[in-house]
């Protein structure tokens, strides 16, 4: 999968609200009611980052966890990125 342009990185991310472009990647920071809650999230989000066979970097605390997605392999933001942004913020 081929890296993004600034202009198809900036088209999509209206369609991933709760999502901002930092460098090379997308960022979300979604907070739960308590350290359970979010646990749950991100086994869930885990789930869907398996089945889409594109991980994200989670990091946890507390009630908050941010992910950050960006295609390592291809040294940047794909299309991978924003698919898997839809499919966790259908989570919520």
């Amino acid at each position: 999968m081929g890296l993004l342009t600034e202009d198809e990185i900036t088209g999509r991310l209206p369609g991933v609200p709760g999502w901002t472009w930092q460098g090379d990647s997308i960022v979300a920071t979604v907070t739960q009611s308590d350290f359970r809650e979010a646990m749950l999230f991100v086994g869930a989000v885990a789930y869907v980052a398996e089945r889409a066979n594109h991980h994200p970097d989670i990091l946890i605390e507390w009630n908050k966890v941010t992910l950050t997605l960006s295609t390592h392999s291809a040294g940047g933001l794909t299309g991978a990125d924003f698919d898997l942004a839809e499919r966790i913020n259908a989570l919520s």
